[in-house]
């Protein structure tokens, strides 16, 4: 049974309540995650601001950094209470993520067994804890099941119809075959056993099929000059996901050189099926870390950045244009933007509570602004980079350093907002979108591989005249073209970053590194990150890291709030001495009924319930604004007092026995030539 919802005037938040002087605000500047993070940050290879940036030691990821207890315990306060008070805060907080991994279908053979022992095998945190993290941690619940046979049966009809009735392709060894097929019937399975309150990953390994094949997951067929990146995952909207084993093997990633790269061959987990025949521990190791994977990316990926509680979201669009004619915006759809968002809201899958979310548009001639033409010639800069063409060509390009355009940004903000026209916004959360359509026909990207790259406090864009040109990326051994002039599905995943936090699917924040890591493994299908994807709606895996961040973020405020005010009674002595009977009564009255508030906000974020998180916690800021005037009132009533001490006795034996020593000392001085003169013989 679900508690009533509670008055409207309680359920606006925005922070817990900070009574002086015992509330401290420990929140990091950013991603993560962290973390990130873990860092945690544009559809493309990190640039030196896309990482997760650093959180304090109590507050990334995921980095949501993957997160992790404190690393040093508060210091324990000198009485009982206060101890056995810290001690419930460091031991119970533990959220749960329970993913499930029903069917593994293949249609001849029974499947090896379940890999759990595998998954345990796996080392949870073999250095200290580095210092991006959340003050909770994080557990994965498995349960391994098969798929029935009729599922099975199906996806394994439908797979080879479609591949004995398509032809083989010219340009790729791998037939393509549309994810929808394999899709729909894993989506019907799904939906017979709603409400779910955990995530099904599906495993399937069809049997071997008259060519090898992969996914694609947009109309039409590959050319020269547009690539489609096949792929064998898919994320739903809905909490499910299937991995083909069969598929493949597929292979992309860093052309010449970079991390992250999925290779082709039996070396990866994907392509585990693939080459020599594997023993079944070196398969079950191979499942083990792709689910691994799959968990610590998709189900519980870095927190970027915190991200508080706002009633009212709203973003910002600004276009910079060097078209005279009105809105200059040829080939640039704001409607798919805020469409792709507004969706969402609208099925309840991306806000809180009573929270809106608006766009708004604004236009900008850059012959008309001069500060905007300021900020593009400062943050313009070049490269040198060598062609293999007949003498192996030095050329020079030019690009726009990111974080030099938004330090400009920043130092002018008002003359920015004035030449917009933005109106001034006294509540809610406002991120500002500076698009800037250069009338060049050159490729001016930011910091050489970026078409747009998100802060904490803005997301910046660019795009020129220059329709396409070559990335540094590959997948299935051709070059992957990156459409310039298309901002639509960059920005979608920029905003998601800097409103809400959300890492990108090929950046986690690692605390065995303590740095961010780069792998594409998952930047295929439905996401709005990455250079191999081409679909810019979004899956369960944006859609629950965006609330669950927000959670995250006033959960871990008020679990580091609840450590200030345990320190502040260390401070005063202890709660013996700075509270009386009855306020340790209602002091301890207070602290169970937040900590069991909290313990319902765990199992609500365990269970994706997080409207109903949104509420506990909500309810736990009364108990911890109590807690904090409790502590505060009393500290008001204690009393300095000055304790004098009496002047220690005159030390007679010790002077006496010094005096005694000195007298004799002088007295064999006095009398060294009576004492020690040599008897001489006398004739």
């Amino acid at each position: 049974m679900q508690p009533s919802s509670p008055p409207q005037n309680a359920l606006r938040r925005r922070g817990p309540p900070s009574p002086p002087p015992f509330h401290h605000h420990h929140f990091g500047s950013s991603n993560l995650r962290p973390r990130f993070l873990p860092q945690p940050t544009i559809p493309q290879r990190p640039s030196s601001n896309q990482r997760l940036l650093p959180l304090p030691p109590i507050l990334p990821e995921e980095t949501l950094s993957p997160t992790h207890p404190p690393t040093t315990p508060p210091p324990h306060p000198p009485s009982s209470l206060s101890s056995s008070l810290y001690q419930s805060l460091s031991t119970w907080l533990a959220p749960p993520s329970p993913p499930r991994l029903p069917p593994f279908s293949h249609p001849s053979s029974p499947p090896p067994s379940p890999p759990i022992c595998s998954m345990s095998s796996l080392p949870s945190r073999p250095l200290p804890p580095a210092t991006h993290h959340l003050s909770l941690s994080h557990s994965l619940h498995l349960d391994v099941s098969l798929s029935p046979s009729s599922l099975s049966n199906s996806l394994s009809t439908a797979l080879k119809s479609h591949l004995s009735a398509s032809t083989s392709p010219l340009r790729s060894p791998l037939s393509s075959v549309p994810y929808s097929l394999i899709d729909q019937i894993i989506k019907q399975d799904f939906e017979k056993e709603k409400p779910i309150n955990s995530i099904h990953i599906y495993i399937l390994h069809l049997g071997s099929q008259s060519k090898p094949y992969a996914y694609s997951y947009t109309p039409g067929d590959p050319s020269p000059a547009f690539t489609k990146c096949l792929g064998s995952v898919w994320t739903g909207k809905d909490r499910y996901l299937w991995i083909d084993l069969g598929a493949g093997p597929v292979d992309y990633g860093p052309a010449l050189s970079g991390d992250g790269v999925l290779p082709k061959g039996e070396f990866h987990p994907l392509a585990a099926l693939h080459g020599r025949p594997k023993s079944q521990k070196a398969l079950l190791s191979d499942l083990a870390s792709l689910v691994w994977s799959a968990y610590q990316v998709l189900l519980v990926p870095s927190l970027r950045i915190p991200v508080p509680f706002e009633n009212s979201l709203i973003v910002e669009f600004v276009h910079i244009h060097a078209s005279e004619t009105e809105g200059g915006n040829s080939g640039l759809d704001w409607k798919s933007i805020e469409r792709t968002f507004m969706d969402e809201v609208n099925d309840n899958g991306l806000l809180l509570g009573d929270q809106s979310l608006s766009f708004r548009k604004y236009e900008v001639k850059l012959s008309e602004c001069s500060i905007c033409s300021f900020a593009i010639s400062r943050a313009t800069t070049s490269y040198t980079s060598r062609y293999l063409f007949d003498n192996y060509t030095l050329i020079v390009s030019e690009y726009l350093d990111s974080k030099r355009l938004h330090q400009t940004i920043s130092e002018s903000r008002e003359e920015f907002r004035r030449m917009a026209k933005l109106p001034e916004e006294d509540f809610g959360r406002v991120l500002p979108v500076y698009v800037f359509d250069l009338d060049v026909s050159t490729i001016l990207l930011l910091d050489r591989y970026h078409q747009t790259v998100a802060f904490k406090d803005m997301v910046i864009a660019v795009r020129t005249k220059s329709t396409q040109t070559v990335s540094d990326y590959s997948c299935n051994g051709h070059h992957v073209f990156t459409q310039i002039r298309e901002l639509e599905r960059p920005l979608v995943g920029s905003i998601l970053q800097s409103m809400w936090g959300v890492s990108p699917t090929h950046l986690v924040w690692s605390p065995r590194h303590n740095s961010t890591l780069v792998d594409y493994t998952w930047s295929v299908g439905q996401t709005p990150f990455g250079p191999f994807s081409e679909i810019s709606s979004l899956s369960f895996v944006q859609k629950d890291a965006a609330r669950r961040n927000v959670l995250l973020t006033s959960l871990n405020y008020s679990i580091t709030s609840a450590f200030d005010v345990l320190e502040s009674i260390a401070a005063h002595g202890g709660d013996r001495k700075l509270l009386k009977q009855n306020q340790q009564t209602e002091f301890r009255q207070r602290w169970n009924l937040f900590r069991y508030k909290l313990d319902k906000v765990i199992s609500a974020l365990s269970h994706f319930d997080f409207e109903m998180a949104l509420y506990y916690l909500r309810s736990s800021d009364h108990d911890l604004y109590a807690i904090h005037s409790l502590v505060y009132h009393a500290s008001q009533e204690l009393e300095a007092s000055l304790v004098c001490f009496k002047d220690p006795p005159f030390p007679w034996t010790s002077v006496s026995m010094s005096a005694g020593v000195c007298f004799a000392l002088l007295y064999l001085y006095a009398k060294r030539d009576k004492l020690f003169h040599n008897k001489r013989k006398q004739f």
